[in-house]
């Protein structure tokens, strides 16, 4: 923890876009577990210690993501345009949004071919010895906290959307929301429906939940 508090304020000190920079290269490298894993890291430095985007904003960006594959690069890439805009680390908005975009997306990706390159022959090399294997065992189990842990993240900010980490139940309960994940769950796991007609489904009820009010 005095690390990573560390390393936050060093970044303060840095240009926006440098920062920026350096913190999703950081993440890339400290987090396991793929995309799921990362993003409340992102969400802990990019809202709440750097504030270049709200947490509700970073929601949408993720609903965004759900909707096509690689819901990371749609993540970063929305976190980067939003914070580039917001901090105005150039002057034209438009050029500013990409920069942030293209500088959050370039530098989450580029650790993991630095990582296959050197990695894959040594992971080659040490296939079936436990003594290799046994950790990787016991990091996938941590993984899946992790993402438990993620999915309580993503209710509390679906259900509670001015919810802070102040006052993490403040602000209106969205029944509305908490009523279609139920619905989901159960068309998903009970009835087997395909994950696209549910997606879409919700995206239209959400769509005219919004309108009617």
């Amino acid at each position: 923890m005095p690390i990573r508090l560390g390393a936050m304020l060093a970044l303060r000190g840095l240009p926006e876009r440098y920062r920026m920079g350096a913190f999703f290269t950081g993440a890339a490298f400290l987090t396991i577990g793929g995309a799921y894993a990362v993003l409340p890291c992102v969400y802990e430095g990019a809202v709440e210690q750097f504030g270049w985007l709200s947490g509700a904003q970073l929601m949408a960006g993720l609903a965004l993501g759900e909707t096509a594959p690689g819901p990371l690069i749609m993540v970063v890439a929305w976190v980067g345009h939003l914070g580039g805009v917001s901090k105005e680390i150039l002057a034209n908005p438009v050029a500013a949004g990409f920069t942030g975009a293209a500088v959050a997306t370039f530098l989450t990706f580029l650790p993991s071919f630095f990582v296959i390159l050197a990695g894959a022959p040594l992971v080659e090399a040490t296939r079936g010895e436990l003594r290799f294997t046994a950790p990787l065992t016991a990091i996938t189990a941590a993984v899946v906290g992790v993402i438990v842990n993620l999915e309580v993240f993503f209710a509390w900010h679906s259900f509670w959307p001015q919810g802070t980490a102040a006052a993490p139940f403040g602000g209106d309960f969205e029944g509305f929301s908490a009523l279609l994940a139920r619905v989901a769950f159960v068309a998903l796991s009970r009835y087997r429906a395909d994950v696209i007609k549910v997606i879409g489904a919700c995206a239209v009820a959400g769509l005219a939940y919004s309108s009617y009010l």
